[in-house]
């Protein structure tokens, strides 16, 4: 039944984004939420309106104004983020059911909104350590940056308690699974 929202939230490093995509490429019925954010791209493969809509401060501001976000946060300092109302509209008009990759934050606040048509997943590694390894292995941290995620990190882990389900993301295939699983038994409810 469309109309539906899955929400995937995680400490950066998680896995999240993998396990989204994966759900996507094994779920047709599925229509991925484009984050609006005001962060610089990474390298050149990231695209605005597909990755992201990548805006400057002041769009981003002027859309906080217009009231066009269903939930929105400064996740880093001067990097706003936020889910565009008329993303959820395009999504459900399509049949679809969306899912989200978002910060923790931004999935509190989504599950919040949608209520019982959310299932809210909250994606962990399994240990601060294994974090570290993932984040270093992408090679787009800094000493200072990956510093501040881990910081981020060990703070976002005390919210999750208020998802329906943690996923502990320690083997991915183990993982992906799991997911689908979750999300078949999610649309299947009423």
């Amino acid at each position: 039944m469309p109309g539906k929202a899955l929400i995937f939230s995680a400490p950066s490093g998680s896995g999240k984004t993998t396990i989204v995509k994966h759900l996507l490429t094994n779920n047709k019925d599925l229509g991925f939420s484009i984050s609006a954010s005001t962060r610089d791209r990474r390298g050149r493969t990231e695209q605005d309106g597909k990755d992201y809509y990548f805006l400057t401060p002041e769009e981003f501001k002027k859309k906080i104004d217009n009231n066009e976000f269903i939930e929105w946060e400064e996740v880093y300092a001067g990097n706003f983020y936020g889910t565009l109302k008329t993303e959820i509209e395009r999504i459900w008009s399509e049949g679809k059911n969306v899912i989200f990759d978002v910060d923790v934050k931004g999935g509190i606040n989504l599950k919040k909104y949608f209520g019982d048509k959310a299932l809210a997943i909250f994606v962990k590694v399994p240990s601060l350590e294994v974090l570290t390894e993932r984040l270093r292995e992408r090679g787009t941290e800094s000493d200072e940056s990956l510093s501040r995620r881990l910081f981020k990190a060990k703070f976002e882990m005390t919210f999750q308690d208020k998802f329906d389900v943690v996923l502990v993301n320690e083997d991915l295939n183990e993982s992906l699974q799991k997911a689908q699983q979750l999300y078949d038994q999610f649309k299947a409810a009423p």
